[in-house]
């Protein structure tokens, strides 16, 4: 596999989560449509809402091998394992962080504006529809 071919795959799927990251959304919005308020239905919510900051964890990590993979082709490097073909997942482990910056990496594509601000006005939504800013929690 050369480097090219390596772009294009990493590229595919780099565009599949971001399709996924759509769907997620979507989702939110029919469950928020067609099921009845609850705190189940913020439950549900934030539990897709999370799922995306997962989604684009694994989504930047991709995104960091495809910048190293571009600039491999940018130099013009011929000997795709010099450029460091195929190590998506040996250079992730060499910098693969602890538990807390794992946790760190997670909570940043979390708070993101383009993944937490689909999901804020949904759950303030889905918290007025509840009655649960009454003060009424059934």
């Amino acid at each position: 596999m050369d480097l090219q071919q390596e772009w294009v795959a990493l590229q595919n799927k780099f565009e599949q989560y971001e399709f996924v990251a759509w769907a997620n959304k979507l989702a939110a919005v029919f469950l928020l449509a067609q099921m009845n308020a609850g705190r189940l239905v913020l439950a549900l919510i934030a539990l897709l809402w999370l799922q995306e900051a997962v989604l684009k964890t694994f989504q930047s990590r991709l995104g960091e091998r495809l910048l190293k993979v571009e600039q491999g082709m940018r130099k013009g490097v011929t000997d795709a394992f010099s450029a460091g073909a195929m190590q998506l997942h040996s250079d992730w482990l060499a910098s693969r962080p602890g538990t807390a910056g794992l946790l760190s990496q997670m909570l940043r594509q979390l708070l993101r504006p383009t993944v937490a601000l689909p999901y804020l006005p949904l759950m303030l939504f889905a918290w007025y529809r509840t009655g649960l800013w009454t003060g009424i929690w059934y």
